[in-house]
């Protein structure tokens, strides 16, 4: 006998919308028999459901059609509109096909007949919950991933850098990101990627740096099973992992001159060739770079094709050394203070005004990266007043 679903694993506000009370009440054992600890909210008729999701938050709806006062697709368009991560599942005696695929066209989890069979509605609940909470979890994740990656501060150098951001997002141009180490540019990256058009694709990051020149190739393009000796199966490259969304290259100016030719030949033709593979692959991908490097001086001395940086600085965005803007240091030292908090338990700790000019009169050649650890020494090493002792002493 096969092993029964596993239930849901947490608790979860579940909204219940139907006009008949026999019926209602049968749904509401399915779901305590399901977990008792559900919590469950009841509405009589559309109007109702809709007082309830004005108000409150529910993690799945199970919602019947023909109600009175106002009907189930009123209520799916509300949810639809006002609340498009919460599951609906659509119940009724009264649809037909039509019905159910004009349902799930505005965005029904999943559309069921009365009577119900009841695997199928238990099976479509849990797949729905899980569902939410995926969606909750990758939310979660995105608002972690956004303010590690925020652009904190106010200076005129990066208002600069923001307004620049906001115009190239929105479109496909190759942008090229330079600066001193530490600087920033990752962050600029990822705040063109977040605010594109390709967000909910992957940004996906290459250290050009970091990888031996004679593994880049198979590391950007892939490879083939046998195409060298430890190739032991089938493996997608950058490029192809990138796919409709965003390849970051860090470091471009460390990459050799042979893989910037076939770096090359991908931007201009939108394809690439596995190593050992016959055939190329089309690929659609925005290609930003990044680099601590004078790169006209680097084509001047024959270590940088022209030709790609012709094709990767359509938008050339230069992010300035902290020292020359010593502005953002307060709200910098304060932005990290509160990641250290919020991510790795450290309780909140404050800065005197005197400890921030102490910082800003620092010299910063680690730039952003530097002020980072700084910080951290700070939180771990004193208490919750940071004194400009404290900075003179520890950073």
């Amino acid at each position: 006998m096969d092993d029964p679903p596993s239930k849901p694993h947490r608790m979860a506000r579940i909204l219940l919308v139907e006009d008949e009370r026999a019926i209602r009440n049968v749904l509401r054992n399915i779901l305590l028999t399901e977990d008792k600890a559900h919590v469950i909210a009841e509405a009589e008729n559309g109007q109702e459901a809709l007082d309830a999701l004005a108000v409150g938050t529910f993690d799945l709806v199970l919602c019947d059609i023909k109600m009175p006062l106002k009907d189930g697709i009123e209520v799916l368009d509300y949810a639809v509109a006002h609340a498009p991560e919460t599951p609906v599942v659509m119940i009724s005696g009264h649809g037909d096909l039509d019905t159910a695929v004009s349902c799930l066209r505005k965005g029904a989890f999943d559309y069921i007949a009365k009577p119900p069979d009841l695997n199928r509605l238990v099976q479509t609940i849990r797949q729905a919950l899980d569902r939410g909470r995926l969606v909750s979890e990758n939310k979660t994740l995105r608002k972690k991933i956004t303010s590690k990656y925020q652009m904190v501060g106010d200076s005129p150098a990066l208002d600069d850098i923001r307004q620049m951001v906001d115009k190239v997002a929105p479109t496909d141009a190759r942008v090229l990101i330079t600066g001193p180490n530490g600087s920033g540019k990752e962050i600029v990256a990822h705040r063109i990627h977040e605010s594109s058009a390709r967000a909910r694709m992957p940004l996906v990051e290459v250290n050009c740096a970091a990888i031996p020149s004679e593994l880049i190739e198979s590391e950007l393009f892939g490879h083939t099973k046998g195409a060298f000796t430890s190739a032991v199966k089938d493996r997608k490259g950058k490029f192809e992992l990138a796919h409709e969304g965003t390849l970051f290259l860090d470091e471009i100016g460390d990459m050799s001159l042979s893989a910037q030719a076939k770096v090359l030949r991908a931007l201009q033709e939108n394809t690439i060739t596995p190593v050992g593979a016959d055939k190329s692959i089309a690929v659609n991908v925005r290609v930003l770079a990044a680099t601590n490097k004078d790169l006209e001086k680097e084509m001047a001395e024959g270590r940088f094709r022209e030709d790609l940086y012709h094709r990767l600085s359509v938008i050339v965005i230069k992010v300035p050394g902290l020292d020359q803007r010593k502005e953002d240091i307060p709200a910098l030292a304060s932005h990290f203070g509160g990641l250290l908090s919020s991510e790795s338990g450290f309780p909140a700790k404050k800065f005197t005004p005197a400890a921030l000019q102490a910082l800003q009169a620092r010299s910063w050649s680690g730039n952003i990266r530097q002020l980072r650890n700084v910080v951290e020494r700070l939180f771990i090493l004193c208490g919750t007043t940071i004194e400009a002792e404290d900075i003179e002493r520890y950073a």
